[in-house]
């Protein structure tokens, strides 16, 4: 039986009345991945919140180190060893690694800052970690996946016994991944205990060691990760049988809506050519770099192609911009939800009806009734989760965040969808909805390209599977019979 070093007892909180966490355990393992997963909205946030003293407990208990505590401040969980490492980074760009890393904390000498003790004990731990990261480095020049290694390097240097990670791994290339798993594997060998948040079940699988499980703002269980299997996983997060992650059914398929013919644009891609038909789901496949977001990007006017040419429905087209595209009925639905897909400090109401005035505008006015009745009607098609269409989009899970995103543009009759990573920070029971979306809207008659970095989810949910590296199609696969060992063949241009 292993020691907990932190063990939360029957945690309760409410806001406004409403319960987010009713009695609410969770205990973690010193030298453990320690996981916390649950469906968004299922409290795991609130309850880390409350370990690392941003909000209070109403009722329940904390005892760290077999110690009863209380931890009324972040102040004060710092003290007790606990660090919280945000899916949003909260690091300076404009100040160097070194002053980023001792900000607020920083080494001084007879009341002076002590810049050259401050810099030998940045890079002391830079070099222990194999980052390839200089302490006078400006952040501003290092990629995601430095920035996050750079905040992981914060918590050690705070001398932290419990790192808690929420969604690490949702920005990083693969290669990056694999440098945090290494750097995890490292901190557990020292003895440090990681809280993992995450919703991508093969990282779980392959990581973790303990897990618990939260639906609804209750516990539900905890296990050791080698005991348990994906469909027992599942069951426990949504309280329900998910038979089928990827419920693409055969649709009819049509003519061919969008035809791309040797578009090139110099730096991003050269020579891409495929054809999309009404009612296909084209996968587009490739590692990090592979030119698929620029490519959609230029069929949706944001990048001027250098050569090349595009037709919809037979003829062919100039895209200017993104406006151009929208005349054209093409949609896109971007990687970034939160930075280019939705303004979170809007409402629900003004950000669906905001890609809609041509249909609730009227001489320049907004007629209300229309505006009502178009957001009542998506949010009752997306099964959007919220109070109100009043409520504000950056208060909404991640799931429900995308289902907004999503009924801006399906609002709209359109011809051709592009989502970039649609699922991407969502849990299993809101990934179900919105490929079930997928799919009603494939039945529509309408074209979607679906670029994911998720092979499962390509196979999964695809007809055609376009792959693509360094800027160049290598292969166009039929979905039907395609591994995923093929599609990383072409991904990394072996034998091609």
């Amino acid at each position: 039986m292993e020691k907990y070093y932190v063990e939360m007892k029957d945690i309760t909180k409410s806001f406004g009345g409403v319960h987010a966490l009713k009695n609410v355990s969770f205990r973690i393992v010193s030298g453990r991945v320690n996981v916390l997963i649950g469906e968004n909205g299922a409290g795991k946030s609130t309850l880390m919140k409350i370990l690392s003293g941003a909000y209070h407990e109403d009722e329940g208990q904390i005892w760290i180190d077999g110690r009863k505590v209380r931890i009324p401040d972040s102040q004060t969980a710092l003290e007790q060893g606990i660090v919280m490492v945000y899916q949003e980074l909260n690091l300076v760009p404009g100040m160097t690694v070194m002053d980023n890393m001792y900000l607020g904390v920083e080494k001084a000498h007879n009341g002076f800052l002590d810049k050259k003790a401050a810099k030998l004990a940045a890079q002391e731990l830079l070099d222990m970690y194999n980052l390839g990261i200089q302490a006078d480095d400006l952040v501003e020049e290092l990629n995601v996946g430095k920035q996050q290694m750079i905040e992981i390097i914060k918590a050690v240097s705070k001398e932290a016994k419990v790192i808690v990670m929420d969604e690490p791994t949702s920005s990083l290339s693969q290669k990056e991944c694999e440098e945090l798993f290494d750097m995890i594997k490292t901190l557990t060998q020292d003895g440090v205990a990681i809280v993992y948040i995450s919703h991508r079940m093969e990282e779980i699988f392959r990581i973790g060691d303990y897990i618990t499980v939260m639906r609804d703002g209750e516990y539900v269980g905890d296990w050791k990760v080698k005991e348990i299997d994906q469909n027992f996983l599942v069951r426990q997060m949504v309280g329900r049988e998910i038979s089928q992650m990827f419920p693409k059914e055969p649709v009819p398929i049509g003519e061919t809506v969008l035809k791309v013919e040797n578009i090139t644009k110099a730096g991003l891609f050269k020579d891409v050519s495929f054809e999309l038909k009404r009612g296909e789901i084209l996968g587009m496949a490739g590692l990090i770099g592979a030119g698929r977001t620029e490519v959609a990007l230029s069929i949706f006017g944001r990048f001027q192609v250098d050569s090349g040419n595009i037709y919809l429905r037979g003829e062919k087209v100039c895209i200017s911009n993104p406006r151009s595209a929208i005349m054209h009925r093409i949609a896109y639905v971007p990687e970034d939800r939160k930075g280019q897909g939705l303004d979170l400090n809007s409402r629900i109401r003004d950000n669906i009806s905001i890609s809609n005035m041509d249909r609730v505008g009227q001489g320049g006015l907004v007629n209300m009734g229309e505006e009502n009745k178009l957001v009542k009607e998506m949010i009752e098609i997306l099964h959007i989760k919220t109070p109100s269409p009043m409520q504000l989009a950056g208060n909404l899970s991640g799931g429900n965040q995308q289902k907004v995103v999503l009924a801006k543009w399906i609002s709209r009759d359109i011809d051709v969808l592009i989502l970039d990573e649609p699922t991407r920070g969502v849990d299993v029971g809101a990934k179900e909805e919105i490929h079930k979306l997928i799919v009603e809207l494939a039945r529509k008659g309408i074209g979607i390209i679906m670029i994911s970095s998720e092979l499962p989810e390509v196979l999964g949910m695809s007809d055609r599977i376009l792959v693509m590296h360094e800027g160049k199609v290598t292969g166009i696969l039929d979905a039907e019979g395609a591994t995923q060992e093929a599609i990383m063949e072409k991904a990394a241009a072996v034998n091609v």
